[in-house]
């Protein structure tokens, strides 16, 4: 895939501007908006972004700062899941905290937000206790949003518990979206103030880019992304009135701004900023080398995030006002659900063979896999991309029926179906490779599918979807179920 985007200038000017910022407060609360470690969309937007360029630039600060992450207490009690990886956010924060220490940085604790003393909630703090996380709670901020005395006040932030920091720059960052970050920020500033300390905030942004056009594909993407939370881009009216400057921020942010900026004034006694757009620092585009690819890839995200919502409609998981949102936004950049190439081949492919179907763009060619006697579509799509990329003639057979009978055999004995997965089509790969020189050339191949694009004639999901995530294979899947075995 071309290159649209100049990862190490990003790395370089954010990093200058986070520095510009941290030197304005003695203590410097960062909210972080999207992902800390993995910024998957990002990366699929803007090509050549790397999806953990915000955490390495935290690196070289790592001795000055820790990390606090919140989570709502509501998403405990409802399992809420993160659809990238398909986990919970509860356990979403445990492998954030796992991967914070692993790369060596200070994890100071878990803020759970808007507590109501659900059991759920309960049996997660004392997991974290057990494993030596502190925990704090939070309630409810009482006079919130409207009523700022109160809420500045010994019964508002001043009744959350005070969270004992010690490095100067502390990330707070969450799972997803809606889990406290801003609240745990201001209530922290509220406390710090108290105490003398010349405590800020800011906020890392990535989306939207607010120097791009309110109506680029890139903003456009985001607000695809945000569907399920009815997130609108905006031209900043308080950035407008006071640089006469056009910037672009989101609906949330801007609406909430007035009650922000009144807490901010009353708490550190003088005007921080000016407008939703100052609290930011994004410098992402400033880093755009190629606006063609960009745009590309930004229209391609779009109409994959249409087709998740779409699937997720039909499994329950959201509302037709969702994908209908995102039809629209395809609507005003003139494309269709027809836009991605590897759709019409799949769909050709099923309607002549009458069986579900996986298509994958391998460089420029498309290569398609059907359900088999013995394979998924996954599994026999991924095989046939891996003989294209190392050039193996369709007729050999990678994998060995000395390896795959007794495979296929356990399967049926324990009633977990009579084909096998991706997972274990690449399990069998590695084994046949130990004395197959072809599977072993296949296997070798299998980095290369990183960023390609699939679209399936049905839901993918259980063990395909996930190995599909994990191969980092971007899919796309119609509204249609097939029996799942396994």
């Amino acid at each position: 895939m071309k290159k649209g985007f100049d990862n190490d200038k990003y790395v370089k000017i954010q990093s200058e501007k986070i520095r510009e910022r941290f030197k304005l407060f003695d203590k410097l609360y960062l909210e972080i908006g999207g992902k800390l470690f993995d910024d998957s969309h990002a990366s699929r937007v803007l090509p050549g972004f790397k999806s953990d360029a915000k955490i390495n630039m935290f690196k070289e600060l790592k001795d000055d700062l820790e990390i606090i992450f919140c989570i709502n207490a509501g998403d405990i009690e409802k399992s809420k899941i993160r659809g990238e990886y398909g986990i919970t956010y509860d356990n979403e924060i445990l492998k954030l905290i796992n991967n914070s220490k692993k790369m060596g940085f200070s994890v100071n604790s878990v803020v759970i937000t808007l507590y109501k003393n659900q059991v759920s909630v309960d049996k997660f703090i004392n997991k974290l206790n057990r494993n030596g996380i502190k925990t704090y709670i939070h309630t409810f901020t009482k006079g919130y949003p409207t009523d700022v005395d109160t809420i500045v006040s010994e019964e508002g932030y001043g009744a959350n518990p005070y969270i004992e920091t010690t490095k100067p720059l502390i990330l707070v960052n969450a799972p997803g979206p809606g889990s406290g970050k801003l609240a745990t920020c201001l209530s922290q500033i509220y406390h710090e103030n108290k105490r003398g300390i010349n405590a800020g905030y800011a906020k890392f942004e990535t989306f939207p880019v607010w120097n791009l056009a309110l109506k680029h594909p890139v903003n456009l993407a985001y607000e695809a992304a945000t569907a399920d939370l009815a997130d609108v881009n905006m031209i900043d009216p308080f950035h407008l009135e006071k640089y006469g400057e056009t910037a672009v921020n989101y609906n949330r942010d801007i609406e909430m701004f007035p009650v922000l900026k009144s807490i901010l004034n009353k708490v550190c006694q003088k005007d921080i900023y000016y407008s939703p757009t100052d609290m930011g620092v994004n410098m992402v585009g400033f880093c755009i080398s190629d606006e063609k690819v960009v745009e590309e890839a930004a229209k391609s995200e779009i109409v994959r995030r249409y087709y998740n919502e779409m699937n997720n409609y039909k499994l329950g998981l959201c509302n037709e006002d969702t994908y209908k949102k995102i039809k629209l936004l395809m609507n005003e950049l003139g494309i269709d659900e027809n836009y991605l190439d590897v759709i019409k081949p799949a769909l050709d492919k099923r309607d002549k063979e009458n069986l579900p179907v996986i298509a994958l763009k391998v460089g420029k060619k498309i290569i398609t896999g059907k359900k088999t006697d013995i394979l998924t579509p996954a599994s026999s799509v991924v095989l046939n991309a891996l003989k294209e990329l190392s050039k193996i003639p369709d007729d050999i057979k990678l994998l060995s029926p000395v390896v795959v009978e007794p495979m296929l055999k356990l399967k049926k004995e324990l009633g977990n179906g009579s084909h096998l997965t991706l997972s274990e089509t690449l399990t069998a790969l590695s084994i046949c490779s130990v004395t197959s020189d072809m599977a072993s050339k296949a296997l070798s191949c299998i980095k290369k599918l990183r960023g390609c694009e699939a679209h399936a004639t049905y839901i993918v999901t259980g063990g395909d979807k996930k190995s599909l995530k994990d191969l980092k294979i971007n899919i796309t899947c119609e509204s249609e179920y097939m029996e799942e075995e396994a």
